[in-house]
């Protein structure tokens, strides 16, 4: 199965390290045209990124209106936003909305805005990168990311429903564990050897995930293989977990 992405202008948010830059490397290697965005453009370590805040309605118009049309739009924007594990009663509103914003309202708002060039194209792929924490209980023990990371496959199921007859598939990425971001780097951190020992055992496949195995997903669901796969959230973990 080899992609060839010539001629496809692809947008990804959350672009700046980890799944987001494993996304755009693999879009550009298969020779698409390429537009990275992420919030922190200017402070990563890779060049060339636009700068783009997806919870920004006029930013996100903005952006949308200066490019021509996309195609295929990835939304990795997300994460915990540096919150920790704590207990419900101690939770401050303004925390549950950031990661409710960057996680679900971001997605609806990029989405939002790259549908009507997707539909003047008459095609168009649409693929949120989701969490195994949307799928069960989260590791992060954050209320607000396994709620939302809950909606955002639910979000991904009603757009493919929605925009199916507009030719435009709609999916979602669930990745298991990676140490991609500086929190999932701390939360690793936390278990300790044994813990991290066990993590590993409790995998089918015994490794963690790297950023290539959710660009490989990506790329396969952006493709003309999975032309008949709409509203689905495929789970790329290594294995279901006990």
């Amino acid at each position: 199965m080899a992609f060839d992405y010539s001629g496809h202008r692809v947008l990804v948010s959350g672009a700046a390290h980890g799944i987001g830059a494993a996304v755009c490397d693999g879009f550009r290697a298969a020779g698409a045209t390429v537009l990275a965005t992420d919030v922190l453009a200017g402070k990563s370590e890779h060049s060339g990124l636009a700068s783009l805040d997806v919870t920004d309605e006029a930013e996100i118009a903005k952006l949308v209106a200066a490019e021509d049309d996309f195609d295929i739009y990835v939304h990795v924007a997300g994460g915990v936003l540096g919150q920790r594990k704590r207990p419900v009663e101690d939770v401050p509103t303004e925390d549950w909305d950031a990661i409710y914003n960057v996680n679900v309202r971001g997605a609806f708002l990029v989405s939002r805005a790259v549908v009507p060039g997707m539909k003047r194209l008459g095609k168009g792929k649409i693929v949120t990168i989701a969490s195994g924490a949307g799928l069960g209980v989260s590791l992060t023990g954050i209320q607000a990311y396994a709620s939302a990371k809950a909606a955002l496959i639910g979000l991904t199921r009603q757009l493919g429903h929605e925009l199916g007859p507009f030719n435009i598939n709609v999916n979602a990425v669930a990745p298991g564990f990676l140490r991609t971001n500086p929190d999932a780097e701390l939360q690793w951190q936390s278990y300790g050897e044994a813990g991290q020992n066990a993590m590993i055992a409790d995998i089918p496949l015994r490794r963690l995930g790297e950023p290539e195995d959710i660009a490989n997903a990506v790329l396969f669901l952006a493709s003309p293989f999975a032309s008949w796969i709409t509203g689905q959230t495929l789970s790329v973990s290594g294995g279901p977990m006990p």
